[in-house]
């Protein structure tokens, strides 16, 4: 017979994993104002990733990575969850740490938006700051420093390199999309940051059609204001990025990015992030390029995590 207390953990333990159950399945919003001023020949669609209980797309992978961490016996109740992060891969950490109930440790650059800053904290994270001048490669060094001199202490996924990062994608992402498009898809355009959304899911989209572009999104220079996003020929290269993969990689400005963020917001009642506004940005560009098509986007996150971020008081 039960105990009361055991009764009271077994549901805590359910109700956590009814929460991380909700991880995917997003909708895939059609962008019709856009489409119908700047390319009207194209069906436009958008991956709403901030439908994920943890507000992004780093859902899937964080989850399936500390899942894989579990089951290989390497994640235990003893270690700290440590990773770097640009934000978004920390807070899916971190809440799926707060279901689970793990320590998380995350390097970050000091210059990653207050909004991420205090979703952080809000789950509990231990944050190591980091030089906003290396960007996540920063954090990076930070985080392989730490692990090299405690290895017992950490649990390190390196998201950057660990093949469950784009698989999450390939299971789930992909067939998605392929599932809501009714195989329709032409193009397929995401951002480039540990590169797993796009490895993942364009190399499922491919096994499904081989004719279906696929679109890297990367800031236009090493020092840019699109956090989460690598400018490849300037930083650390992620160990799963397959560079014969994307049939075009597109360069993206902030600034440019910033106006298509805003663009959203204000046309089509969509809050959404900088990487968000690069992804559109670039699915234009093509579609400038061809007849007709449906172009899929990853919208990775909402706009109420950069509220703070001084673009939204310039003028357009």
């Amino acid at each position: 017979m039960q105990t009361g207390t055991e009764a009271a953990v077994k549901q805590h333990l359910a109700l956590g994993e009814e929460l991380l159950s909700k991880v995917g399945k997003t909708s895939l919003l059609r962008l019709r104002k856009i489409a119908q001023a700047e390319a009207p020949h194209v069906t436009l669609l958008a991956k709403a990733e901030w439908e994920n209980p943890g507000g992004s797309v780093k859902d899937r992978p964080a989850l399936r990575m500390l899942q894989a961490g579990e089951r290989s016996g390497q994640l235990t109740k003893d270690k700290i969850i440590l990773d770097a992060t640009s934000g978004n891969t920390g807070i899916a950490y971190a809440m799926i740490a707060a279901v689970k109930g793990y320590r998380v440790q995350l390097a970050i650059p000091a210059n990653v938006s207050e909004e991420r800053k205090r979703i952080l904290k809000a789950y509990g994270a231990e944050l190591i700051f980091t030089t906003p001048l290396e960007s996540t490669d920063g954090a990076i060094r930070e985080v392989k420093r730490l692990y090299a001199e405690h290895p017992e202490r950490y649990f390190f996924p390196d998201q950057y390199n660990n093949d469950e990062n784009w698989k999450a994608h390939f299971e789930t992402t992909g067939p998605e999309i392929w599932e809501q498009t009714h195989g329709e898809v032409t193009h397929f355009v995401a951002g480039l940051g540990t590169a797993g959304t796009l490895v993942g899911t364009g190399r499922r989209l491919k096994r499904y059609n081989p004719q279906i572009q696929l679109i890297a999104v990367e800031p236009d220079a090493a020092f840019h204001g699109l956090e989460g996003l690598k400018h490849m020929k300037a930083a650390i290269v992620p160990g799963i990025y397959d560079r014969a993969l994307p049939d075009q990689t597109l360069y993206i400005s902030t600034e440019e990015a910033y106006r298509r963020v805003k663009q959203l917001a204000r046309q089509e009642g969509l809050l959404v992030g900088p990487s968000s506004g690069a992804a559109l940005a670039a699915a234009l560009h093509i579609a400038t390029q061809i007849e007709q098509g449906v172009l899929v986007m990853i919208f990775p996150d909402g706009g109420s995590r950069y509220l703070s971020d001084r673009f939204w008081e310039e003028a357009s």
